[in-house]
């Protein structure tokens, strides 16, 4: 079984520095790329991007079902999967960088807090998934992750 990466590598990978034998961080530092296109992508190019985001939710979340522990039934059900949670990062982490070049200090502000309680909140949810303590939704359940 390979673990779930810490979050300081994920935070890492959002920021353009990958571990290429890791397919979360792969997938992390794609997904923030994607995030900073789309920043200040034309609308017509966003279901492109949205597209290649979905694909790579996708990934992760397979790799999740594949690598990682099944919790039992009775335990608490997540709301989000792993891949959705990891978006969420790249698109935080894409933002908070982006504040830095022409927003009000309070943005900025804000925008980092995001990113670090989303970080934590990863984590959190990385070591409840470990250990089997929390399940994630299903992925069968699911059609392609429409972001």
């Amino acid at each position: 079984m390979e673990p779930l990466p810490p979050k300081n590598l994920l935070l890492d990978a959002c920021r353009g520095l990958p571990h290429e034998e890791h397919l979360v961080l792969r997938s992390a530092c794609w997904l923030a790329e994607l995030h900073e296109r789309r920043l200040d992508a034309p609308a017509g190019t966003l279901s492109d991007i949205d597209r290649q985001r979905a694909h790579l939710v996708h990934d992760i979340d397979r790799w999740v079902a594949r690598e990682l522990p099944h919790a039992h039934r009775g335990v608490r059900l997540h709301t989000e999967t792993v891949g959705t949670v990891v978006d969420r990062l790249a698109q935080f982490s894409a933002l908070a960088y982006y504040t830095l070049t022409s927003s009000p200090e309070w943005v900025i502000n804000d925008a980092w807090r995001r990113l670090t309680e989303l970080a934590v909140a990863y984590d959190d949810l990385a070591a409840e998934v470990t250990a089997g303590r929390c399940r994630l939704p299903d992925l069968s359940d699911h059609h392609e992750y429409e972001p």
